[in-house]
């Protein structure tokens, strides 16, 4: 008679990527080795015109313009951010920039909320026939509008005003279908457990769909702000007075009469990005989370 197993060893299952892991090539150290590798030469190749900038505005003209590959061509110095903020009022532009910015957010995110709530919940008649509008608008290339814009605001004597820079920039057709698909995933018992308790539509929106909505909204948040900050051809086109004028647009006026001034130029753009710089390193965190999660098909 055959010998009859005592056991029997159960069949090896496939081994299951564990939850919240990050995408690799696979398993093992060599993997690991040329995830991180071709992670740090993409980190360099992005770092690389930023270091190029900062080694360029540390340098003198004469030595910017000396050949060679290298980017240090000659002695430290920082000739070019002191002509740049000698020349010009940059305290008051940076000031301007993030005033308007802050308001243009603030504006935004609350306008943005409400239309998409209302595009989510509202029945009211058109609403197919109105985000039709909101997402084909998403396609107008904002130059186009700034003919038409810059006639409203003299219509309206708004031209050289806070205004003029900031009421414009409150309208975001993106900001407005990105909120509206993510409102359309928040569970809809939440809601009607609330209005039977008596809540209003206003306190609904308020209590129950902004508190489930916060990394989407602080998303939307970061990327109007930067906007706002970066913007330069409406500002540009709308102010003429130096006192009212945006950090990028009042840097772009700080110019040499004897042509091109490298050192100068990558000063300024310095500057200008400074503060967003220095927003991420202080919130980078919230940040990547922030923009993680920033997605189209609800949460």
């Amino acid at each position: 008679m055959s010998a009859i197993p005592t056991s029997v060893r159960p069949p090896r299952r496939p081994r299951r990527e564990a939850s919240g892991s990050p995408l690799l090539l696979g398993h093992g150290r060599l993997p690991r080795v040329l995830a991180s590798t071709a992670l740090t030469v993409l980190a360099v190749v992005w770092l690389l015109p930023f270091l190029w900038a900062i080694a360029t505005s540390v340098q003198s003209e004469q030595d910017v313009m000396k050949s060679g590959l290298s980017p240090f061509k000659g002695a430290f110095t920082l000739s070019a951010y002191r002509q740049i903020l000698e020349r010009g009022n940059v305290p008051t532009w940076a000031f301007n920039s993030l005033l308007i910015a802050a308001l243009v957010t603030a504006l935004t995110v609350a306008v943005s909320t409400l239309a998409a709530y209302g595009f989510s919940r509202g029945t009211f008649r058109g609403r197919r026939a109105f985000l039709a509008v909101t997402v084909a608008a998403i396609m107008i290339p904002p130059q186009l509008l700034i003919v038409p814009l810059f006639e409203q605001m003299t219509m309206f004597h708004l031209v050289d005003t806070y205004a003029a820079v900031i009421l414009p920039q409150v309208v975001a057709p993106m900001m407005v279908f990105i909120l509206k698909r993510f409102f359309d995933g928040v569970p809809r018992e939440l809601e009607d457990a609330a209005r039977i308790d008596g809540a209003s539509e206003l306190r609904v929106f308020w209590s129950i769909v902004l508190p489930l909505s916060r990394p989407i909204v602080a998303a939307v948040a970061i990327f109007v702000f930067i906007g706002a900050w970066n913007n330069f051809m409406w500002p540009f086109v709308v102010t003429n007075d130096p006192d009212l004028m945006t950090l990028p647009v009042g840097l772009a006026t700080v110019k040499d009469a004897y042509g091109v001034q490298y050192a100068q130029a990558m000063a300024s753009a310095l500057l200008a990005a400074l503060p967003l710089i220095v927003m991420f390193l202080l919130f980078q965190r919230r940040i990547v989370n922030s923009v993680a999660t920033t997605g189209l098909g609800g949460s």
